[in-house]
């Protein structure tokens, strides 16, 4: 058969992008890898009803709650590629499954790039983390590292302050201007230089030149890509940004490609549970309204 909409990605954005479509009774299939990118946190925080949640809780009662749905279809797999045909959409997934649709709605989210220093990843999402309005609470206005991976994390130095004692640790990445310099100390942000060895314990940073500075939580922006190369296949514009690479939409979500929508992570600056519902319910409705008006 061919679906009204293929959503590529099942986590927090595309099962919000299906629930106006569903409700509408349209048919629609999601394909998802079941990779989330917070499924290395304990908890999700500032999500409205589910705060200090599990996100894989949040996320399978979503599941639960889309499947009584008849409309929908749910495949277990990783799209792999996707062409441009005369009723709309072909995908095909890593074992050669096809399917095909009359919209596409891509909410595949996007893959994290750490710094190169040893024991940081291990500790992404339990004291290494990248959101402080998901994860700055907890650390109890305790003290705080901010790892710095260029520039743009000035922006995450400056912020941090609000939650806790705050040393910012450029770690060669770039080299704080004067300007910068009177930024940090009216925010009362301690600046550390020198090259990072390693984290070791929970959040004990180790310079090169044999110190050990001791936090209760880090914080460091990943460099971001999109977790598929479907809108790059299809010809979706890309944009280049500080952080990484994101798809380019408009307001209501639709891509530089005619009736390809994307949603969440890979399709915004700023990641979270309650902006990826958010973004996702926006997609599935502006969808919607193509498949009704064209």
């Amino acid at each position: 058969m061919t679906y009204d909409v293929i959503i590529i990605g099942g986590s927090y954005a595309g099962m919000s992008a299906a629930f106006p479509l569903i409700r509408a009774r349209r048919t629609v299939l999601i394909i998802d890898g079941g990779k989330r990118r917070n499924r290395f946190a304990s908890h999700s925080h500032g999500f409205l009803t589910q705060d200090g949640v599990a996100p894989d809780v949040i996320a399978a009662q979503a599941g639960v709650q889309l499947s009584a749905y008849p409309t929908l279809t749910w495949v277990e797999g990783n799209a792999a590629s996707a062409v441009k045909t005369d009723e709309g959409f072909a995908v095909t997934l890593e074992d050669g499954q096809d399917y095909t649709a009359k919209r596409l709605i891509l909410a595949h989210g996007v893959t994290d790039t750490l710094p190169e220093i040893a024991g940081i990843e291990e500790r992404w999402g339990k004291s290494v983390f990248h959101c402080p309005y998901c994860h700055g609470y907890e650390l109890e206005q305790g003290r705080i590292g901010v790892i710095g991976v260029g520039p743009m994390s000035m922006h995450h130095a400056l912020m941090l302050p609000d939650w806790g004692q705050t040393t910012f640790l450029p770690n060669d990445t770039f080299e704080p201007d004067a300007d910068q310099l009177v930024q940090l100390a009216a925010r009362g942000a301690a600046l550390e230089t020198g090259k990072i060895e390693e984290i070791a314990g929970r959040a004990d940073v180790r310079l090169a030149d044999g110190r050990v500075l001791s936090f209760d939580g880090l914080f460091v922006a990943s460099i971001v890509a999109p977790s598929s190369p479907i809108a790059e296949q299809l010809g979706c514009a890309i944009e280049q940004l500080a952080n990484g690479r994101q798809i380019v939409t408009d307001e209501m979500k639709q891509t530089s490609v005619p009736y390809v929508f994307a949603c969440g992570d890979a399709a915004r600056a700023a990641g979270s549970v309650p902006l990826a519902v958010g973004d996702g319910t926006m997609a599935g409705g502006a969808c919607h309204r193509t498949l009704m008006f064209g």
